[in-house]
């Protein structure tokens, strides 16, 4: 008689054995430490754990990002904008037509001033005195007694008779011949009234009414009246009237004597 068979009994499992081994639960808490976080699967529920512990809900975290790119997509499109705007004030035809309009006001503003300082040049240049004299030593000045009734009334230049006396400015020629202590004498008035007195002349090459320009030759010096000595004697005076110091008038001409 054959003995019972008992029935086998499978081996108990520990309630352990279906839990994940520790080594892999360390190597999942590492990587979700080092992610900044696990995240729990849960569906909209789905929350991501921080370092410290707290929870940030996933959906909030993906709202704010795309506010974020949508702001800066804001940004772009407002600097995009004011560009175009900028293209379109520079190409506005109104404000090109007033900027050339304005352009072209300066021009011609320029243009006048330019022309201006050029008419005054030459006027300057035109009516600059000169020295009547190449070679010369002042004698006598202006203002000085001695040798004269009263007092000296011009300007003496040291020459030898026969040396070259030029006309100091533009003018025309208004008295020529001789005139008692002042021997032969040119007169010649400029374009302002001024007459400019040449004397003790040797020889006079001009006549009444000729045109003479600064640096012209009128004559020649001489010793003729009441001199000592040969030398041309210059006097200045404004409008035909006194003389005044023709030393001060050169210089007001730019002419150093």
């Amino acid at each position: 008689m054959t003995g019972k068979r008992r029935a086998s009994t499978p081996p108990r499992r520990s309630p352990l054995s279906s839990l994940p081994s520790l080594p892999l639960v360390a190597g999942v808490a590492v990587l979700a430490i080092s992610a900044g976080g696990a995240v729990a699967a849960g569906g909209a529920g789905a929350t991501r754990l921080t370092a410290s512990g707290s929870s940030v809900d996933a959906a909030s975290a993906i709202g704010a990002s795309g506010t974020a790119l949508a702001r800066r997509g804001e940004v772009a499109s407002r600097d995009h904008t004011r560009d175009a705007d900028v293209s379109a004030e520079e190409t506005d035809p109104e404000l090109v037509a007033l900027a050339e309009k304005q352009m072209a006001e300066r021009a011609a503003k320029l243009d006048e001033m330019r022309k201006a300082a050029e008419e005054q040049a030459a006027k300057i240049k035109e009516n600059k005195w000169v020295l009547p004299l190449a070679n010369y030593q002042i004698t006598a000045t202006f203002g000085q007694y001695g040798l004269w009734a009263s007092y000296h009334t011009g300007l003496d230049f040291n020459g030898n008779s026969g040396d070259p006396i030029m006309a100091v400015a533009n003018g025309t020629v208004t008295s020529t011949g001789y005139d008692g202590a002042y021997g032969n004498k040119t007169v010649v008035t400029l374009d302002d009234g001024t007459e400019i007195w040449f004397c003790h002349q040797t020889s006079i090459y001009v006549s009444v009414g000729d045109r003479v320009n600064g640096g012209e030759v009128i004559g020649t010096v001489g010793a003729t009246g009441n001199v000592t000595g040969s030398h041309l004697h210059i006097e200045v005076r404004p409008g035909g009237g006194g003389p005044v110091d023709p030393f001060q008038a050169f210089v007001e001409h730019g002419i150093v004597p």
